[in-house]
């Protein structure tokens, strides 16, 4: 897969299929394989007629490990995309990001609102204004010696996602611990380009997708049926919801 450096931090990304493009970020712990490419997206994007570009975020994947938490936070790795879309020379595209990727795509958003067409928020509501909880069990189940000696539901899941994803656990646990910016009910509402706001009906991590909704002014929210935060990403309804969105939706 390609690379490029930026600001002495190397990226992997991935580029895949002709069309109109279309960026992917991943959550937390994941990777753009293990996010977008396993679970079909971008097998459904580029048959859709996309051009589908995908990357690994600093501290996953393949791309330039930290760790101290300053070289974390969502506005430092919306930049990371931002360069990237320089690096690719492409004017605007359409966003999505799922769960850490959705805030990350929210700051791109805000800060470069130039390049952003549609953004879809996946796996994440009304949980980017408020948060999503106590990082310090999850950093701490990643730096544990075993998972059976973590004891938090939570961050057991995230320790075995970690090693699913056969991921540098401590990297991860300084990316959980890095400054976690708030983004005000009055940042959200300046975000004017359309929106969709995709999150499981049993996601107990992302908060109300109809609440995050309602401050911006062009969003609609799609529920995906009978999924946790865990397992929505890969729902044919939220893919089938998507590619309505990107079809109808002008931007």
């Amino acid at each position: 897969m390609p690379t490029f450096e930026t600001n002495g931090v190397e990226i992997a990304y991935a580029d895949e299929g002709e069309g109109e493009p279309i960026l992917l970020i991943h959550g937390f712990a994941s990777n753009k394989f293990v996010n977008w490419d396993y679970p079909g997206w971008v097998r459904t994007l580029t048959r859709a007629g996309y051009r589908v570009i995908s990357l690994d975020n600093r501290g996953h994947g393949d791309s330039s490990k930290f760790y101290n938490p300053d070289d974390y936070g969502a506005p430092v790795m919306a930049e990371d995309a931002f360069h990237l879309l320089e690096h690719l020379g492409l004017e605007k595209v359409d966003v999505m990001g799922y769960s850490m990727g959705a805030r990350i795509s929210a700051f791109l958003a805000l800060n470069h609102p130039e390049k952003v067409r549609r953004v879809i928020f996946g796996g994440l509501g009304y949980g980017m204004v408020s948060g999503v909880g106590d990082p310090e069990p999850i950093a701490s189940a990643l730096e544990a010696e075993r998972i059976q000696d973590v004891s938090d539901r939570t961050g057991r899941a995230f320790r075995a996602f970690a090693e699913q994803t056969k991921s540098d656990r401590l990297a991860l646990a300084a990316c959980m611990r890095s400054s976690r910016q708030k983004i005000s009910e009055a940042d959200v509402a300046r975000i004017t380009q359309p929106v969709l706001v995709a999150v499981g009906t049993k996601d107990d991590i992302a908060g109300s997708a109809q609440r995050l909704a309602d401050l911006m002014p062009n969003a609609h929210v799609l529920d995906i049926p009978d999924r946790d935060h865990m397992v929505a990403v890969g729902d044919k309804v939220y893919k089938a919801g998507v590619l309505e969105f990107l079809e109808t939706t002008p931007a």
